[in-house]
């Protein structure tokens, strides 16, 4: 599919009364404005050369500049200036975007998106004027803070959907149209439910390196991926043990906080970053470990956060850029400490889909290649716009269902015209996404986490998607 990027016009950048102020001090501002206490030298490191368009999952959809990055940067530093109200149409464009941050690598210049976008979204949306006050939004408080962020409130909240998984009532639900009572944004989450598995035995507090013990580190099982993902959380534990390390499980960790800064709440984002310090510092280990990029990206983000949400709090600062000084993705750790060979093969055809906040936010790209090429048998397939966000981006996909549903299509077609077998994503809400997608398509496909293909390559473990492919695969 050929981008607007590269075949339409370029439209003009958004409309304002007058020429930008380079000179405008934000810090200055009122309060009540959102560009206060952003650097506004961030705003002036944009120079608006349009190569971050191409990256863009919403301006390749709408080609409309105000869905880009540099049209986004635009209205931010026209609101901060005051040429520009905080209209709900400026809203709406600053709201659509997915916080993927592909624009980051995309960019020449260094922009900080997220250093622009995130804090100036938490103050757009905690001023009376952003017409959005969370308490008046009964999705985003019982659901979004009040049931996600807990995995325990999350597992029971899952019973009756496990249950109705179990005898069919979900699939008789869905022909009769009983789901359409549902409100929209619950039958988005019925419809993104994966196939739900019994819950195994929760992870001990700490798991035994296997052979030389290399390093002690501390796992992150984070909220929605300990409901719904545990098992991926025990692959990672047995892959990290198979490589030497000790393997700490802190029973005080909690949720990342990423539901809650993204949508605007900064001060509960703020407090569960600190549980989460306090909790991992207890450990004392070599390193925390993360197997979800938009959790991992939000832990690495936590001194910046703590900056845009307690300027004056310097030991908070502190605190927080320790922790987040300590934090790796799984992948990143292992290829920094030198992963060892499986033993075993595993014959499949699989492709790869780089997760925004791994790729983009992260700049981890060719580590989860690197550890997948090790596993004799395993053919990853190329897919074309890997880079390009699927729709999931946190909780996006339940609050911007049209645009997700674009972006999820669009992703769903490209994994199809590889003909693999099965995905590979380190995210659980791509997987969540991916999994819902394909469903729709009439084509479903397992969406695997890397640390599951190389736990079944360590263990000697088959799964049974892989098996047709066995006899395909010549002798060595």
């Amino acid at each position: 599919m050929t981008s607007p990027a590269a075949t339409a016009a370029e439209p003009a950048p958004p409309t304002v009364p007058a020429p930008l102020d380079p000179h405008s001090p934000a810090s200055t501002l009122s309060p009540d404005n959102p560009g206060a206490g952003i650097p506004y030298e961030r705003f002036l490191d944009c120079v608006h050369c349009g190569l971050c368009t191409a990256a863009c999952p919403t301006y390749l959809e709408t080609a409309n500049e105000n869905d880009s990055p540099r049209g986004r940067i635009y209205l931010m530093r026209a609101v901060t200036d005051g040429r520009i109200g905080l209209t709900p149409e400026v809203s709406r464009h600053l709201d659509l975007c997915l916080d993927c941050r592909s624009c980051e690598t995309a960019c020449p210049s260094g922009v900080q998106y997220g250093r622009l976008i995130e804090p100036f979204r938490v103050k757009m949306h905690s001023r009376p004027a952003a017409g959005k006050p969370a308490k008046a939004d009964w999705f985003q408080t019982f659901i979004l803070y009040g049931l996600f962020p807990y995995p325990r409130r999350l597992r029971w909240a899952l019973l009756p959907a496990r249950l109705m998984q179990l005898t069919g009532l979900d699939r008789l639900a869905e022909k009769t149209g009983l789901l359409k009572l549902l409100p929209e944004k619950l039958r988005r989450m019925q419809s993104l439910l994966p196939a739900l598995r019994a819950r195994g035995p929760a992870l001990p507090e700490l798991l035994p390196a296997i052979g030389e013990r290399r390093a002690r580190v501390a796992l992150f099982t984070g909220c929605v991926a300990d409901a719904m993902f545990q098992h991926v959380n025990w692959a990672t534990a047995r892959v990290l043990q198979a490589n030497g390390c000790d393997v700490v499980v802190p029973r005080t960790q909690a949720c990342c906080g990423a539901i809650h800064y993204h949508s605007g709440a900064g001060e509960p984002a703020l407090g569960l970053a600190r549980t989460n310090a306090a909790a991992f510092r207890a450990a004392d280990v070599d390193a925390v470990i993360v197997n979800v990029a938009g959790c991992g990206s939000m832990l690495k983000d936590y001194g910046h956060m703590a900056h845009e949400v307690a300027p004056e709090a310097g030991d908070v600062q502190r605190e927080l850029a320790e922790f987040a000084g300590r934090t790796y993705d799984v992948s990143e750790f292992l290829a920094r400490l030198g992963p060892r060979k499986p033993e075993h093969a595993l014959p499949l055809r699989a492709t790869y889909h780089d997760a925004c906040h791994l790729v983009h936010a992260q700049r981890i790209r060719e580590q989860p290649r690197r550890l997948l090429s090790l596993i004799d048998g395993l053919e990853l397939i190329p897919l074309a716009e890997s880079e390009i966000c699927c729709g999931a981006a946190g909780s996006y996909n339940l609050t911007e269902p049209e645009m997700a549903d674009r972006l999820g299509r669009r992703k769903a077609d490209h994994i199809l015209q590889t003909g693999a077998q099965a995905i590979v994503s380190g995210n659980a809400g791509c997987t969540l996404q991916i999994q819902s997608q394909l469903k729709q398509a009439g084509r479903p496909l397992p969406v695997v986490h890397p640390m599951e293909l190389l736990d079944w390559a360590y263990r000697g473990v088959q799964p049974e998607f892989a098996a047709p492919v066995a006899a395909s695969i010549p002798p060595a």
